[in-house]
């Protein structure tokens, strides 16, 4: 003790700043200690729990992106097979009206042809009869005299050949 009382430590003043040393130790651990480290507490777990967050949005973000991907590649592949559809179903239908018009047009010629070849003997006919009514009236100049219908007709068919 004599040691310490050579440093000039006076025991009574150490016991009072020791006393004085836990009850300031003890308030500041109950009032300041406790709330500051349970503010930091909480705050870690914000944080921590906004990176879990984060991590779970990238995640979600990267599948969404994945399925975009899906589905405009999905998009793609089914927009050209309309396309080969379409392009298929245009050449089938340029292949029938071709076709049609093909038909036609052989249609129109045929019918064409038929009424040409009925004017023809329509004019053949004419023609016939204008000849043998000219022989006739030949014939008659001729011989001054009307033929019965028998020589008549026999007269035109020689004339005619």
């Amino acid at each position: 003790m004599q040691l310490i009382s050579t440093f000039g430590v006076d025991w009574k003043l150490l016991i009072a700043q020791l006393i004085n040393f836990f009850v300031l130790f003890f308030v500041l651990k109950r009032y300041a200690y406790g709330p500051i480290v349970k503010m930091l507490d909480e705050r870690k777990d914000k944080i921590e729990k906004g990176i879990k967050d984060s991590e779970a949005a990238t995640k979600k973000l990267a599948e969404m992106e994945q399925r975009e991907k899906e589905t405009l590649a999905a998009a793609r592949e089914e927009a050209q097979k309309i396309m080969k559809i379409a392009e298929e179903t245009g050449k089938n239908v340029q292949a029938d009206i071709i076709a049609t018009a093909h038909q036609e047009a052989e249609k129109m010629i045929e019918d064409a042809k038929k009424k040409i070849e009925g004017e023809k003997e329509k004019l053949i006919h004419e023609v016939k009869a204008e000849i043998s009514g000219l022989v006739v009236m030949a014939t008659e100049k001729i011989l001054n005299e009307k033929i019965d219908a028998n020589k008549d007709k026999e007269l035109i068919e020689k004339s005619i050949k």
